[in-house]
């Protein structure tokens, strides 16, 4: 059982809906063998919660990436994740990352695209979104305010323990209920702590901020991180490549390391390794009649 989880809400006499999404032991995961400063680690963390809330809250089942590219410490960070919850994510950066903070620093003149795979589409949706602001948060909250038509609010924590977030949005008929609620509640939602957000269950979270509302608490969701290894996949690769390449990948290396940086896997081949993906298939045995 995950302890990872999506938990969605509704503010029901005001028409906004929200979600708290709290990473855990799917978080440990993603760092496992990898150790990133703690500006680049809370920054891949920020991405990884908002990646769960919007994933999570697709009408259709499909696959979302979040890539972020620069010029600066971080060159690259990308989050993934499927209609099942399942989350993948690293970041590639230089030692220069150390006493950054923020995007702006961590990342330079960057581009964030996101990229959305669902079944029947010919191809992926793809959309750049404008980095406005400096931090995750404020990215993505003019972000998804401009492509909904409808404002959201977002507030990130992450740390080496957790990383997690807390979404907003107001819908269209939350004027017309209440014409103060959104300005009463995202007032109310600014006043959480990054250690309530990380420490906290999602329930006293939300009794901790709107205890005087009317919340719907939906079911929660199960996070996870399983990827496992594909060595099928990486075969097929190497073997593309020829034997030529991979015995000449041999003679300066001595082995041949390939790391899946998404999925977090090493595979490593030897001599030996390398021979078996071509040594032709043992012929059947034959029955004699």
């Amino acid at each position: 059982m995950s302890t990872s989880t999506l938990q969605r809400f509704l503010l029901e006499d005001l028409d906004i809906r929200g979600a708290i999404v709290q990473l855990d032991d799917v978080w440990q995961a993603l760092l496992t063998g990898r150790s990133y400063a703690p500006a680049v680690r809370d920054l891949l963390g920020a991405m990884s919660a908002v990646a769960c809330v919007i994933g999570g809250n697709l009408k259709q089942a499909g696959r979302l990436t979040i890539q972020l590219q620069g010029h600066g410490p971080v060159s690259l960070l990308v989050v993934d994740i499927n209609e099942s919850l399942n989350l993948r994510g690293y970041a590639k950066a230089s030692e220069d990352a150390a006493g950054k903070a923020g995007i702006s620093e961590l990342v330079g003149d960057g581009q964030l695209l996101l990229t959305l795979d669902m079944p029947g589409l010919r191809h992926p949706y793809q959309s750049y979104v404008p980095i406005e602001g400096n931090s995750v948060a404020e990215i993505f909250e003019h972000y998804l305010t401009q492509s909904e038509q409808q404002p959201a609010a977002l507030h990130t924590a992450a740390s080496s323990r957790g990383a997690a977030c807390l979404f907003l949005q107001k819908l269209p008929d939350a004027d017309r209920k209440d014409p103060d609620g959104w300005d009463r509640v995202t007032r109310l939602a600014s006043t959480v702590r990054a250690e309530e957000l990380l420490g906290l269950s999602a329930e006293d979270i939300l009794i901790r901020l709107f205890h005087q509302e009317t919340v719907r608490l939906l079911d929660a969701r199960e996070l996870t991180h399983d990827w496992p290894q594909d060595w099928d996949k990486v075969r097929d690769v190497l073997r593309s490549l020829g034997r030529a390449e991979l015995e000449a990948m041999l003679a300066e290396h001595g082995e041949i390391l390939i790391h899946d940086d998404l999925s977090n896997h090493e595979y490593r081949f030897n001599a030996d390794d390398v021979a078996a993906l071509f040594a032709e298939p043992a012929p059947e045995p034959r029955t004699l009649h």
